[in-house]
C-alpha cells in the first residue's frame, strides 16, 4: 500500500497539536464500543430488557445520523478549533450523566447528547489533523485511521475493565479522559482557518441527488444494519462477563483495525474497490448467518472474524462514496453518512425486538439479508458506482472529509 508506506516514515514526527487531536480521537473512537462489555450489566443494573439497554446505541446513532447535517454548517463558521472544543464538553458533560442515571431512560437521553457530541468532534477531526501535520495528509490520514481503529479496540476492553466493578464506572471514565482531551487541545490547538465557502445545512441532502453517491449510501445503508446487529445485540446472544466480553471485542476491534488500514487497500488495488466490496458483503453474510446458528464457540470466532469483513467494508465504503460524486468531500460524506446512520440506529432497537418476536436466530438471519442487500445494490449500480471507483486510490479520498467511523 503505497499510501502506509509513505505515511509510516513521518507518522511519528507530528507536532503537539496533532498528537493532541489524536489522541482525543482515540477516546472519542472508544466510546462506540465502550458500552458492549456492559450491555448485559447495564439491563441488569437498571432492571431492563435488551431492548430497552439496545437504545443506548439507538439514541446515539440516531443523534449522530442527524447531527451529519449540522457539523459543516458549524465548523465551517466557528472554525475546526472551536468546533472539536464544544463537541468535547458535549461529551464529557453527558459521559458523566450518564454515569449518574437511575432510569434506563435517563441513560438513554444523556446517551443520545454524547451522540451529538461525538458527531461535532470526529466530523472535524481528520480535517483539523491533516491541516496541521506535518510530512503531508498520508501520514496525517493513516495516524488518524490508526487511532479509529486503536479506539475500536481499546473501547471494549476500558468498557470491561472499568465496568467488571460497576456499569457505571466506563461513562466516568470516558469523560475524564475526554476532559483531559480538551484541556489538550485548548493548549496545543491553534484555530485552524475557516473554509471560504460557509456549508449550508441542506448541502448534503442535495448531494444525494447523484446516483453513485445515492447508491453507496442505500448500499451502506444496509450493510450498517448488519454491522450493528453483530455491534449492539450479540453481546446479549455471548452473555459473557464483561471480561470476556471485552477480550472478544477487543480481538474484534484488532482485526477491524489491520483489514482497513493494510488490507483493504491493497485488496483495492488489487482486484478494484467494487469487486472487493461485494465479495466482503457476501463473506459478512455468510460470518452472521454461521454465527447465530452456531454454538457458543462458533458465535465467538464468527463475532471476532466478523470484525475482518467490516475493516474492509468500512473503508471502501467510505473511499467509494467520497470519491463517486462532484461534491465537496465534506458535503458528500455528510450526505451519505446521513443515510446510512439511521441503520446504525435501527438496527439495535429492532434485533432484540425480533428475538422477542421470532427466536435468537431471526436477527441474524435478517443481518444476513441485510448484508446480500447491500451487496445487489453494489450489483445493480455498479455503472452508478464504476466513476473513479476502479481507479481510485486508497485513503485519498478521506483527505477532505472525515474517517471511516467519524464520518
Amino acid at each position: 500500500m503505497d499510501s502506509f508506506d509513505a505515511g509510516a516514515g513521518g507518522i511519528l514526527r507530528q507536532p503537539k497539536a496533532v498528537w493532541a487531536t489524536a489522541g482525543a480521537s482515540v477516546v472519542a473512537f472508544m466510546g462506540i464500543g465502550l458500552v458492549d462489555p456492559i450491555l448485559p450489566s447495564i439491563a441488569q443494573g437498571l432492571r431492563a430488557t435488551p431492548s430497552q439497554v439496545s437504545l443506548l446505541f439507538t439514541s446515539y446513532f440516531l443523534i449522530t445520523a442527524v447531527a451529519m447535517l449540522l457539523t459543516g454548517f458549524v465548523s465551517s463558521r466557528i472554525g475546526g478549533r472551536r468546533t472539536l472544543l464544544v463537541g468535547l464538553a458535549f461529551v464529557v458533560v453527558f459521559a458523566g450523566l450518564a454515569g449518574t442515571s437511575g432510569s434506563v431512560g435517563q441513560l438513554v437521553g444523556f446517551r443520545a447528547g454524547w451522540g451529538l457530541g461525538n458527531a461535532l468532534f470526529v466530523s472535524t477531526a481528520l480535517a483539523v489533523i491533516v491541516g496541521a501535520a506535518a510530512g503531508g495528509s498520508a501520514a496525517a490520514i493513516l495516524l488518524y485511521e490508526s487511532a479509529l481503529g486503536l479506539g475500536m479496540a481499546c473501547g471494549p476492553l476500558l468498557g470491561a475493565l472499568l465496568g467488571n466493578a460497576s456499569w457505571r464506572y466506563p461513562f466516568f471514565g470516558t469523560a475524564t479522559l475526554m476532559a483531559i482531551g480538551f484541556l489538550c487541545i485548548a493548549v496545543f490547538l491553534k484555530e485552524q482557518p475557516k473554509p471560504a465557502r460557509k456549508t449550508s445545512i441542506l448541502d448534503p441532502i442535495k448531494a444525494l441527488g447523484h446516483g453513485g453517491l445515492a447508491s453507496a449510501a442505500v448500499s451502506a445503508f444496509f450493510y450498517n444494519y448488519t454491522f450493528f446487529t453483530v455491534l449492539a445485540f450479540t453481546p446479549f446472544v455471548l452473555n459473557m462477563t464483561p471480561y470476556r466480553s471485552g477480550a472478544v471485542f477487543f480481538a474484534w476491534g484488532l482485526l477491524l483495525a489491520v483489514f482497513s488500514v493494510i488490507v483493504a487497500p491493497r485488496m483495492q488495488k488489487r482486484f478494484g474497490s467494487l469487486k472487493v466490496l461485494g465479495g466482503s458483503l457476501a463473506l459478512l453474510a455468510v460470518d452472521v448467518l454461521v454465527l447465530g446458528y452456531g454454538d457458543h464457540t462458533t458465535a465467538v470466532v464468527c463475532t471476532i472474524l466478523s470484525g475482518a469483513f467490516i475493516g474492509v467494508n468500512n473503508t471502501v465504503y467510505t473511499e467509494l462514496a467520497l470519491g463517486v460524486s462532484d461534491a465537496p468531500r465534506p458535503v458528500a460524506s455528510a450526505g451519505y453518512n446521513f443515510v446510512r446512520w439511521f441503520a446504525a440506529a435501527a438496527a439495535p432497537y429492532f434485533a432484540p425486538k425480533i428475538e422477542e418476536w421470532t427466536d435468537i436466530h431471526v436477527p441474524f438471519v435478517v443481518a444476513a439479508v441485510t448484508a446480500v442487500l447491500g451487496a445487489v445494490v453494489v450489483l445493480v449500480r455498479r455503472r452508478a458506482l464504476t466513476h473513479e471507483a476502479e481507479e481510485l486510490q486508497p485513503r485519498h479520498a478521506t483527505e477532505d472529509g472525515v474517517g471511516v467511523f467519524a464520518n
